[in-house]
């Protein structure tokens, strides 16, 4: 057979067999494709090494080496990652008996603010997230909870409402109640993605008990937002961080 026509026959088969690969879902050209676990809780993901919580300062920078590989694969910022990674190591030092996972407040961080980065929003290497994400006013429509801000009469028409604040968006009522200092400047601060991180686990360790049983995780998820479509999204968001992959 002449050569060009034996070169000819080689690229046709080829392709053939890289038509063949894409149609059977082969990972010969991009690598084995990951199942995303289902079930709930989502699982832990990528352990957390043991860090001195009581250090000064930022804490979370100490899981720097820990964050920027997991950072790579999943697109979760450094900092938001330090940040989340920094809360789970909390309470398992501080309340062993909830089992909050990082990729739990991942979950969370990703679906409330995209990890702080919601419009255009930076974190600061102190981990403060500007400029400051705010909610739409709780006034009741569209399917939101109506909340009138403190101070305000409930009966006047020119009334004003709340907002949810920070990367984690919580309302000021729980803020004020579970707001927690994570970087040691003195001021629990919702718009500081430490502070909220440690602040949104603490609270779902209250609302769930051990968040390593589905209905703790579940009840957990449901109190900081009462919606199953809710928890639905945060499940599946974190059960793709627990494997290391984009959700």
């Amino acid at each position: 057979m002449p050569p060009a026509v034996l070169a000819r026959r080689s690229r046709a088969l080829a392709a053939v067999a890289l038509v063949a690969t894409a149609a059977t879902g082969c990972s010969t050209l991009f690598g084995p494709r990951v199942e995303i676990p289902q079930g709930i809780p989502p699982g832990p993901g990528v352990p957390v090494p043991y860090i001195d919580i009581d250090a000064p300062g930022r804490t979370s920078d100490q899981l720097r080496g820990w964050a920027t590989p997991i950072s790579d694969a999943t697109g979760i910022p450094v900092l938001a990652l330090e940040a989340y990674g920094n809360a789970a190591e909390t309470m398992r030092q501080r309340n062993p008996d909830c089992g909050i996972g990082w990729t739990t407040l991942a979950g969370i961080g990703y679906v409330e603010s995209k990890h702080g980065t919601y419009h255009g929003a930076r974190i600061a290497a102190n981990g403060d997230v500007s400029p400051p994400i705010r909610g739409v006013p709780l006034d009741g429509t569209d399917g939101n909870q109506k909340i009138v801000a403190s101070g305000t009469d409930p009966h006047n028409p020119n009334e004003h409402y709340d907002v949810a604040m920070g990367p984690f968006q919580f309302i000021p009522e729980t803020w004020q109640r579970f707001g927690v200092d994570a970087i040691g400047d003195g001021k629990p601060n919702p718009d500081n993605i430490d502070d909220a991180a440690v602040t949104a686990a603490r609270y779902l360790c209250y609302s769930g008990g051990d968040l390593t049983t589905a209905a703790g995780w579940e009840k957990a998820v449901m109190v900081y937002n009462n919606s199953m479509e809710y928890v639905l999204k945060v499940r599946d968001t974190a059960a793709a961080y627990s494997v290391n992959v984009e959700p």
